[in-house]
């Protein structure tokens, strides 16, 4: 199950590019083939309770009361929506079951990171050689291309959610420290030559606090700050040379950085406050932004560019303090653990873009949220006689 999860997530993200919807059928009728296995073994072995079965439930039900009732300004793009969030929770409830095992969690997070670090490399030369054509063969109608993705915010997203998983690995083992460095300073330079500017201050904000949580906690590999931090410095600081920041640094000083998402950001309050407990339907802020447009863009507006307030405006005060218990909840298991600390990057950046707005992309945060949870589960059924300092020497 772990191998078909894993293989369902790589196809999901290599096939971004892909213009049509079949990629994300396949990603969603597979995923809900796991899901449905997954309850024999739920029926076998009940798992504990973990909070984001309810935002995630609560989200799926939401779609179906706004359906049923008529409270959507487009029902096809609401059960769009809300088989979006059904694929999230089917994730997460997936997870939840084969992460128990703590070794199909830890190949599952290694089977990210190493799939997450081989994108980074080929996204990074294919930015610079292949002249705005995907894996140097299909052509893009895009400026930044990014491997697979044509979003450098929703690459950036994706490289946020596993970088710590590099990170922790670098510092806290001994064993193939170098290689992790390695790994990690790919990773951080592609994001850089993404021009993300949202992606390089939350990328470079992870390596700060995971490093400084591993030194308040005293577990440098070996107990020498020297031998671990100082290679995946050196590395990264070489790797941003070598791409060159300068293009990043350039979209830093722009004279309004925020320009076009301020007015969605206006127009999305403005829709959430004419529809404040049902929201205009989920998945419809495209469909219902041109009576509260400030701004002709001379396009279609298709995302309020801000996931926070695109769930307000969609579904309401309810669903947005839902999806708000949620991250929440992820604070203190993504801090205890510091490998899931990516979870929280993608949640923050949520507030000036769109990462969850693609199920394949979505789930790349669903899932290791799903690890947490499991390894959270897991701690306090092997140790619950344990005191609270006990608990929190146990590593993975």
């Amino acid at each position: 199950m772990a191998l078909l999860l894993a293989s369902l997530f790589f196809f999901s993200i290599l096939t971004l590019w892909v213009p049509a919807y079949w990629p994300v059928a396949v990603f969603e009728i597979g995923v809900f083939g796991l899901a449905a296995a997954a309850v024999c073994r739920v029926l076998r072995q009940p798992p504990s309770f973990t909070w984001p079965l309810v935002p995630l439930t609560f989200a799926v039900l939401w779609g179906l009361f706004q359906l049923l009732t008529h409270r959507t300004a487009y029902a096809f793009d609401t059960q769009n929506a809300t088989v979006r969030w059904a694929t999230f929770l089917a994730v997460y409830f997936v997870g939840l079951l084969l992460f128990r095992d703590s070794d199909a969690r830890r190949w599952f997070r290694s089977a990210m990171l190493w799939f997450a670090f081989i994108v980074s490399v080929l996204a990074t030369l294919q930015s610079f050689t292949s002249g705005g054509r995907v894996f140097w063969l299909f052509p893009a109608d895009i400026d930044i291309l990014m491997g697979p993705i044509l979003s450098r915010n929703h690459y950036a997203a994706f490289i946020e959610a596993t970088l710590p998983f590099a990170l922790y690995e670098c510092l806290m083992r001994t064993r193939g420290s170098l290689l992790h460095s390695l790994m990690a300073a790919a990773m951080y330079a592609s994001v850089i030559a993404s021009a993300s500017r949202a992606g390089t201050v939350l990328a470079t904000a992870e390596i700060l606090v995971v490093c400084g949580l591993v030194w308040l906690r005293g577990r440098f590999a070996g107990g020498s700050i020297r031998g671990s931090l100082l290679p995946m410095v050196g590395l990264m600081a070489v790797f941003v040379i070598v791409v060159g920041p300068q293009t990043v640094w350039k979209r830093f000083w722009l004279p309004d950085p925020y320009a076009g998402r301020r007015e969605f950001a206006v127009s999305s309050v403005a829709m959430a406050a004419a529809h404040p407990w049902f929201g205009t339907g989920l998945g419809t802020w495209a469909t219902a932004y041109p009576a509260y447009a400030i701004i002709d863009v001379g396009s279609i507006a298709n995302q309020a560019h801000s996931d926070w307030l695109q769930w307000a405006a969609e579904g309401g005060i309810p669903f947005a303090l839902a999806i708000l218990t949620l991250f929440v909840w992820c604070l203190r298991p993504a801090f205890g653990s510091i490998w899931g600390l990516g979870v929280i990057s993608v949640f923050v950046h949520a507030t000036v873009d769109y990462p969850f707005s693609r199920p394949g992309l979505g789930s790349w945060t669903m899932v290791i949220i799903a690890m947490l949870a499991a390894r959270t589960t897991r701690s306090n059924a092997a140790y619950p006689t344990a005191s609270l300092k006990e608990k929190q020497t146990k590593t993975e």
